[in-house]
């Protein structure tokens, strides 16, 4: 059965899957002639209660996927935490664990008392965009200065 567990992010699984994400992110943009910035991220971030870091685990129980919230300063609503990281491998794509991953992250923002989640994204991943949107995500306006994001999504929590 799939499942998610929370995991460090510096773990050596995490880092793996992080690490295939940021290449493939790499590789997407050179395509579009346009330079991604890497950046591991900050342990301290996915650390509860700032946040948290999970594996999706296969039936199998093998690390194919991940994704993290992490608290940002509040928003006009409140308490604001940022998904970030949200990866699947490509051979899983499609039966629903992005949903499931995602929704395990929503979750967790809220046992925190998060009143709203965001994300920055890519215009080219539209799959992504998709998913975002049929959960309940709207674009709003930049709350970063990501180089990498050309778009940006807000739910609210509460």
């Amino acid at each position: 059965m799939v499942s998610l567990r929370e995991t460090p992010v510096d773990d050596p699984a995490a880092h793996e899957l992080l690490a295939e994400y940021f290449a493939s992110r790499e590789i997407g943009f050179a395509h579009q002639n346009v330079v991604y910035t890497i950046t591991f991220p900050d342990p301290r971030a996915f650390t509860p209660p700032a946040g948290e870091f999970l594996l999706l685990l296969d039936d199998e129980d093998r690390p194919v996927g991940c994704g993290g919230i992490r608290r940002i300063p509040d928003g006009d609503r409140g308490v604001r935490y940022e998904v970030k990281h949200i990866y699947l491998k490509p051979e899983t794509r499609g039966r629903g664990w992005g949903r499931l991953l995602l929704d395990g992250l929503e979750e967790r923002a809220r046992a925190y008392g998060a009143a709203e989640l965001v994300l920055d994204t890519h215009h080219s991943l539209e799959a992504a965009a998709q998913l975002y949107r049929s959960t309940g995500f709207v674009e709003i306006a930049p709350f970063n200065e990501n180089p990498n994001a050309t778009r940006w999504y807000g739910k609210l929590l509460v």
